[in-house]
């Protein structure tokens, strides 16, 4: 039996109290993303898609899925996301990669998509910094990581260059400016999974595509 090429699809969702104006498009738009996910399995049988899906905000780092396949996906809802308090966006980054990156450390046959989205800045992580952050991102990103972030609302390029991820899109807090950013998140998903089939280079102009 021939081992599928896993490609692990890490989400990191910002819940922190800004995200409330917003809170019914990122549900909307989010679950068309998941949804995206689940096609994707079925467009791309070579590959085994697994997902690790967290949110985070200064009350709960809650991992809604853990290492499962998409299939398993359930959709985002007013009771499962609930936006409040501050944001530890680099603890949050550090535990995803973490986690992932100790889970895949005796598995050769694989990728990880790396994608964050959030509205605002760092402002009360305990356990992460940046600088340590941005080692992971460096050293991981030699190892067939792809990293990206998704941002309004903050100086998105240069917080991501802090951290050592080139792949960015900036959206507007409006119905249009998020339709675009979660269609173009799509888009660039499926050229990402074309590409490993191809065995193209997955690093680099994720949002070029």
């Amino acid at each position: 039996m021939t081992t599928k090429h896993q490609v692990h699809n890490l989400i990191i969702l910002d819940e922190s109290g800004s995200m409330s104006s917003i809170k019914g498009s990122i549900i909307n738009g989010f679950n068309a993303l998941l949804q995206t996910a689940k096609e994707m399995q079925l467009n791309f049988p070579e590959q085994e898609h697994i997902i690790t899906f967290l949110s985070f905000n200064s009350g709960n780092f809650t991992f809604h899925k853990f290492n499962e396949s998409v299939r398993s996906l359930e959709p985002l809802n007013k009771k499962n996301y609930n936006p409040n308090g501050s944001t530890p966006l680099l603890d949050a980054i550090g535990k995803g990669i973490t986690r992932t990156n100790e889970l895949l450390k005796n598995v050769e046959n694989y990728n990880v998509l790396v994608t964050i989205l959030t509205d605002g800045e760092e402002n009360s992580s305990q356990q992460f910094r940046g600088d340590s952050i941005k080692i992971l991102v460096e050293v991981l990103s030699t190892k067939r990581w792809t990293f990206t972030y998704v941002g309004t609302e903050h100086d998105v390029e240069s917080i991501a260059d802090s951290l050592s991820i080139k792949n960015t899109m900036r959206w507007e807090k409006d119905d249009e400016s998020m339709n675009m950013m979660f269609a173009k998140e799509r888009s660039s998903r499926e050229a990402y999974f074309n590409n490993i089939k191809d065995n193209y280079n997955t690093s680099e102009d994720f949002y070029s595509k």
